[in-house]
């Protein structure tokens, strides 16, 4: 029997991974392959790249960990830069592999990916990476209610959350199948450096996530204060950080659920406990909504079908890129994410109102801008998330305005923070 492709897309693990289980069932070898699209580390419509060092960085180390895991169970990543139909189809031909097995993904680009690639190869789609199974939802895609709550109490009125995949101990490929990993130079940026100020040494790969995951459940118990912390704003145990492991698919949803559900066998379940889950439901909501808007979701005029709004001033557009805006709490997040790629949800919510509201700004530039900076970076979160606040997307209500100034007496109220990003 010949091998089968197996592609990594944002699902950089093997345990609790359906195509991984569907590929090593139906095929006696398998070619796992991940591939950066230029299209996706290029220039944006708005002139800047959309991969800065940070991210970068920590997308090479999840790769290098997942290449590691292989090569543990007989196998081996190899990874390409390129259009991903071409590639795969040079590597069908030239191994005779004749399937490819991957993710659904329901961001808009990684649909058009696997439109092209299904153009030239058989594919075998597995579910997304969600925490409920979209065939377990109480409604089809289409039907999607507009706004979260009302999703989010229609699914926990039919809950079914199903286990994870176990981890395969094997991964047969063929002996000439070997690493192939690029490096910071092949992707256009250079090594970034280390801020003692970061919240977190952030390290990708399952091993990092799986560190962190015991840390903030087991070693610390943090998870049953979450709700009362999570606002935070300094240093590492605020909130849980699980979003880059999360986003790049190092451990999936389903996982931190499993363990959400242990820690209440053992400690009891709370306010916290749930609060963890519910934003596991946001993440999945926008997932959803990908998926029912497709292209819309990226688009101006949002799925609300707004009118446009905001200007693309490059002036105002920098400073607020840059932390010279003029407002304290505002340039204090900028000047983390610039030299983290990191930034609290409080300070995310403020930067993106204050881009809209206060400077008037086309919601796409910033979309843009967190995309390119943000490890954590995940296409139907973050696109979802500015669509909410700039009021052309779910919920589209007009004036969703953070006051900075109060916000950082509710949340600074010592400006520490502001004092230590100055």
């Amino acid at each position: 029997m010949p091998p089968s492709i197996l592609w990594f897309r944002n699902d950089l693990r093997l345990a609790d991974h359906p195509a991984v289980t569907h590929a090593l069932a139906d095929s006696d070898a398998v070619l796992p392959v991940y591939i950066i699209d230029p299209r996706q580390i290029g220039p944006s419509p708005f002139g800047f790249g959309r991969l800065a060092p940070y991210r970068a960085q920590f997308l090479l180390e999840s790769l290098a960990d997942l290449d590691a895991q292989l090569r543990v169970r007989g196998s081996a990543l190899q990874v390409f830069i390129g259009e991903p139909a071409e590639v795969l189809q040079r590597i069908a031909q030239e191994w005779n592999a004749p399937v490819v097995y991957t993710t659904l993904h329901h961001a808009h680009e990684e649909q058009v990916q696997l439109r092209r690639v299904s153009e030239v190869l058989r594919v075998k789609t597995s579910e997304p990476p969600t925490l409920l199974h979209p065939d377990d939802l109480p409604f089809p895609i289409d039907k999607l209610p507009k706004v979260f709550t009302a999703f989010r109490h229609k699914v926990e009125a039919h809950w079914e959350v199903r286990d994870a995949l176990p981890e395969p101990t094997n991964v047969p490929t063929p002996q000439e199948w070997t690493s192939q990993l690029p490096t910071l130079a092949d992707l256009g940026c250079e090594a970034p450096s280390s801020d003692p100020r970061a919240v977190l040494p952030f390290q990708g790969g399952r091993a990092a996530a799986l560190e962190r995951l015991k840390h903030y459940f087991w070693d610390t118990r943090l998870l049953a204060t979450y709700k009362e912390t999570r606002n935070g704003m300094i240093g590492a145990d605020y909130s849980s950080k699980f979003s880059p492991w999360l986003a790049l698919g190092s451990m999936s949803a389903r996982e931190v659920y499993q363990q959400v559900k242990r820690f209440e066998q053992h400690f009891g379940a709370n306010e916290s406990t749930y609060w963890l889950v519910f934003e596991l439901l946001w993440r999945d909501f926008f997932q959803f909504v990908a998926a029912k808007h497709g292209a819309d979701l990226f688009k101006r005029a949002g799925i609300a079908g707004a009118p446009p709004k905001g200007n693309q001033d490059r002036r105002r557009f920098e400073a607020w890129c840059e932390g010279r805006t003029g407002q304290p709490f505002i340039d204090a997040h900028m000047r983390e994410l610039a030299a983290t790629g990191w930034m609290s949800n409080r300070g995310r919510q403020n930067v993106a109102s204050y881009l809209v509201n206060d400077l008037g700004l086309d919601w796409r530039m910033g979309a843009y801008w967190f995309e390119r900076m943000l490890i954590d970076y995940d296409p139907c979160s973050n696109w979802g998330n500015w669509q909410y606040l700039a009021g052309v997307g779910n919920d589209p209500r007009e004036g969703r305005r953070f006051d900075p100034v109060r916000q950082a007496g509710m949340y600074d109220p010592d400006e520490r923070f502001i004092r230590q990003w100055s």
